[in-house]
């Protein structure tokens, strides 16, 4: 097959085979069967593709990947062990290359600096169309994909899988607009409390304000709108199975302007940066050297305070007339302070999509004695992040550096961006609309 005619073999035979084998309606050999007859074998030499082309088949050679994995492992004696085997005899083109090195040098020929497996980056990213941000009917980011075809590809090709994809996709480019709007006040002689920083921050503001509501909207809509747990749980994370012991699966904790952003705003919880360095390898190279960046440096809240010739603690051990002053003095707190406050709304409302579609479903399996699945656990994240970590991280992010003035600034601040609904076309009078370009 040429790399589009295996773009299609992935839209449709991939998602009706790994159906079938899921039913047990046949073994899981049948998908590595036709992968060796009819899929791999005339696979190009990595040099005659372009890094574009190259880009398009690591999307749709990790949807391979992950379904050879999964299925090996869940009807193999020890494959959770030994990973790695479910690729043996899975050779690729006239030399014969395995799959897994085959991979690897695809994700080389990208010039992106992806990793040697499917990541989240080819499976949202570059997967999902280009997604435009619309601010005040104005376009404030673009997060483009590689496949102009307006399909998304998924494992089983259910609504479901691809209203996911395109939620995290849609999540991601907001958050670049957020970013993009915060990361000028970064530079050296940046002023954090003049009007041009205010205004900035007050967009970014609403802008976090509709990334909540759209992960709101999702965990409140009917299953048939969104996904079901079940559905989540046992078919769609079951994907993100190891392809070898030590490897990184995909997960939402590799988004990269969610990382940015509490590099950016700061998050009082010790060893994050650490945290974040483990998973360096599974980022694209532009993203790890952007996120090192921020993390070596003091965060926008910390640049602010010294502004003001403040700091932390000089917050922290004002009482409330004291901060009053300091607001009258500097009202640009009010708006740093809802963009902090909103930062973390952010954070409870992801946590909630978490415990909707994840946690609270496993422990009512654990309560009724079903246990947990043998081979991508849902007590945890693809990464480990286990529910009580993501919740001591949403109380880290309301632990920020201006939180002491939250008995002060609270009734200015219970709905402070109106929180926007997210909508999809032009012509609305929403201030935030996200749509698919073209």
């Amino acid at each position: 097959m040429t790399p589009e005619q295996v773009g299609e073999w992935v839209l449709h035979e991939l998602p009706r085979l790994n159906t079938t084998i899921l039913h047990d309606h046949a073994p899981p050999e049948l998908l590595t069967t036709e992968l060796r007859e009819h899929v791999l074998y005339q696979l190009p030499d990595i040099n005659q593709l372009t890094p574009a082309q190259a880009q398009r088949l690591v999307v749709n050679l990790g949807f391979v990947g992950a379904s050879v994995a999964r299925h090996y492992q869940e009807h193999t004696e020890g494959g959770l062990l030994h990973p790695e085997r479910a690729f043996d005899g899975l050779a690729v083109g006239g030399e014969r290359i395995g799959f897994r090195n085959y991979f690897a040098g695809l994700a080389g020929h990208t010039g992106t600096g992806h990793y040697d497996r499917d990541s989240y980056a080819s499976l949202v990213r570059w997967n999902v169309g280009t997604v435009l941000v619309r601010l005040h009917e104005e376009v404030v980011a673009e997060l483009p994909g590689v496949f102009d075809d307006g399909r998304v590809r998924s494992y089983t090709g259910t609504a479901g899988e691809r209203r996911f994809f395109l939620l995290v996709k849609q999540g991601e480019a907001i958050e670049r607009a957020v970013n993009c709007l915060l990361e000028p006040l970064t530079g050296e002689h940046a002023d954090l409390i003049g009007e041009n920083a205010r205004h900035r921050v007050r967009e970014a503001t609403v802008l976090l304000a509709a990334l909540r509501r759209l992960f709101v909207d999702f965990a409140t809509l009917p299953p048939e709108q969104t996904m079901a747990p079940e559905m989540f749980m046992d078919v769609f994370r079951q994907f993100a199975a190891h392809w070898t012991l030590d490897d990184i699966p995909p997960s939402g904790a590799l988004d990269p302007e969610a990382l940015k952003r509490d590099f950016l705003l700061g998050i009082a919880e010790p060893g994050y940066d650490r945290q974040a360095r483990r998973l360096f390898p599974a980022l694209l190279e532009r993203e790890r050297t952007e996120i090192a960046g921020l993390m070596d440096a003091p965060t926008l809240p910390q640049r602010l305070l010294a502004e003001i010739g403040c700091n932390d603690c000089d917050v922290r051990l004002c009482d409330d007339g004291d901060l009053r002053r300091l607001v009258a003095h500097h009202p640009a707190l009010i708006d740093w302070y809802r963009l902090l406050a909103m930062h973390a709304r952010v954070s409870g409302a992801h946590l909630m999509l978490s415990k909707r579609f994840l946690f609270q479903p496993q422990r009512r399996r654990d309560a009724d004695g079903l246990g947990d699945r043998l081979l991508v656990s849902n007590r945890a994240g693809t990464t480990g992040m286990t529910e009580s970590f993501l919740e001591r991280l949403t109380r880290a992010r309301q632990q920020h550096a201006l939180a002491p003035l939250r008995g002060l600034l609270i009734a200015e601040t219970a709905d402070p961006a109106g929180d926007p609904a997210v909508r999809s076309g032009r012509g609305t009078t929403a201030p935030v609309v996200v749509e698919m370009a073209g």
